[in-house]
């Protein structure tokens, strides 16, 4: 490609992780084209997920702790990267105390387990240079085991065994989605190509060096010095056309959640359930919240290259859904009663998520349980990227974008 300032590049996919690369790419001089089938950038699974910034402590059937150290150097420049690549503070958005992390009776990880993994991830967290940049200042971070009498005033379920309160937090991912569209309109670098069906990507000439050109149901679009392949749906699909073959094994599932606005301020505490299918609320500033229940949420999981369109997918009614997931948390946190009372308006939104794994989350030897395989892939000109999760697509972004005007 040389070192040209006005080097073409294809951004494929409109996320979290195909929007923060085109921003780092026109900064850095480049000419962006990005393309989506959506309407508009940051619509599906960026958009609607619980916004978590993952540290690790989610993932303690890994006590190898490969996930926590992929996952933390993302997490803790999250904020920063964010806030510079959307000009604004992320403060309104943060959730507003640590979360609490609680420790099912069906967990595939026993209660003392989970703690020894979290004091494990606790000194990763402490030891890291960027602690403090995190959404809060985990620098001192430290994992605390609930007495009997705060797990019973929390949930009061037997069917809750532990509770630990986690230096962990999440953002509100509607909010930051609306900033990260404007900011890919108003920069002038970047051409937004919207409402567009990618095809294929392929070269256009023997060398894979050189030019390429993407397809799409509407024409071929090109030529291109590079092509990013940043896609959370039909990645592989696309990379197949590149000359990418799939790797290893990988699962694509469909997920939806509720996401509520109550009439009038709630005071919560956010609360995951551990560790495998079960759920978790997220509060994120005592009016807007985040609702789920695994497998009541999850409409589709696929093994297929290319996962079923979300149109063909059996979506129950939304007050069926509504009402179990509710009933689902209330059972174990009575608590959420008082936001199904208060709700003034609830959202039933997903899309699909990808991951390099495979299984059941309720089987301890599922490989979904370890989130370490993620990363990026070349054939030439061409780079896919398997962004892992939500809080790491900013970090890999600019990396990947530094990596490219290099060469």
């Amino acid at each position: 490609m040389g070192k040209s300032k006005q080097a073409r590049i294809a951004v494929l996919g409109a996320g979290i992780m195909g929007c923060s690369l085109a921003l780092y790419l026109a900064r850095l001089g480049s000419q962006v084209t990005l393309f989506d089938m959506a309407a508009q950038p940051c619509t599906a699974a960026s958009r609607w997920n619980e916004g978590k910034i993952h540290l690790g402590y989610l993932y303690s059937a890994d006590p190898s702790l490969r996930t926590a150290v992929h996952l933390l150097q993302g997490a803790l420049l999250f904020r920063p990267l964010v806030e510079d690549l959307l000009s604004t503070s992320l403060d309104p958005v943060i959730t507003l105390d640590d979360d609490f992390y609680l420790c099912h009776r069906q967990s595939v990880v026993s209660p003392d387990a989970m703690a020894s993994y979290m004091q494990q991830v606790d000194a990763q967290v402490r030891a890291h240079p960027d602690a403090r940049h995190y959404l809060t200042n985990v620098s001192q971070a430290q994992t605390r085991r609930l007495t009997a009498t705060e797990l019973n005033t929390l949930t009061g379920s037997p069917d809750i065994l532990a509770g630990f309160r986690v230096p962990e937090r999440s953002v509100q991912t509607t909010w930051i989605a609306d900033r990260f569209a404007a900011a890919v309109a108003a920069e002038p670098r970047i051409e937004v190509r919207m409402r567009t069906r990618v095809t294929a990507a392929q070269p256009l000439t023997d060398n894979l060096e050189g030019a390429w050109q993407v397809e799409t149901l509407d024409g071929s679009a090109g030529h291109y010095d590079k092509v990013i392949n940043a896609l959370w749906q039909g990645r592989m699909e696309i990379d197949a056309t590149a000359g990418l073959p799939p790797i290893g094994v990988w699962t694509n599932r469909y997920r939806q959640s509720l996401f509520l606005r109550t009439r009038e301020p709630v005071v919560t505490p956010c609360v995951i359930v551990a560790t495998g299918p079960f759920g978790d609320i997220k509060n994120y500033n005592s009016r807007d919240f985040y609702l789920s229940w695994y497998l009541d949420g999850l409409r589709a999981e696929s093994t297929a290259v290319t996962p079923p369109d979300p149109s063909t997918l059996e979506m129950p009614a939304q007050g069926q859904l509504t009402a179990s997931i509710f009933d689902h948390l209330e059972a174990l946190l009575p608590w959420v009663a008082c936001l199904r009372e208060n709700a003034e308006r609830i959202d039933v939104e997903g899309g699909w998520v990808f991951a390099a794994g495979s299984g059941q989350l309720s089987n301890p030897a599922a490989t979904l349980h370890r989130r370490s395989e993620y990363g990026v892939v070349r054939r030439g000109a061409y780079v896919s990227i398997d962004t892992g999760k939500y809080s790491t697509a900013p970090w890999v972004a600019r990396t990947v974008a530094a990596e490219l005007v290099k060469k």
